[in-house]
């Protein structure tokens, strides 16, 4: 299983920022491209962005351009969502996991396995 944890969620104003991480736990990460997802209460569960292994590619949504930033420091085994001007509609659990990496070049963010984290809960409320 790769079993990543997620981490740094909170409840925020409209306009707040928030920074996710995204850690591995027994494997290094710098081999995987790696996908943040979420899911809103009532909806389906969506790839927001991701990043390959190199860090050299990263994708986002269209709803999330311009505002979330997706990074890594492979020397921490860790990824990160750096997430600015949140609006009440980023409301969501939001996951990590490592995905197909052409499938982050196409915005499919197939995963690699069935394992998802407990995730970490983002509220944006005022």
């Amino acid at each position: 299983q790769l079993q990543l944890v997620e981490s740094g969620g909170g409840l925020v104003q409209p306009g707040g920022s928030l920074r996710l991480s995204c850690a591995a736990s027994g494997f290094l990460l710098n081999h995987y491209t790696i996908g943040w997802f979420r899911q809103a209460p009532g909806k389906e569960r969506e790839g927001v962005s991701c990043i390959t292994s190199s860090g050299g590619i990263t994708n986002y949504v269209d709803s999330v351009k311009g505002r979330f930033t997706i990074s890594r420091d492979n020397a921490k085994n860790t990824v990160y969502l750096q997430m600015i001007n949140l609006r009440p509609d980023d409301t969501a659990v939001y996951y990590c996991a490592a995905i197909n990496p052409v499938s982050c070049l196409k915005g499919d963010y197939e995963k690699l396995s069935e394992y998802w984290g407990q995730g970490t809960q983002v509220a944006v409320s005022s």
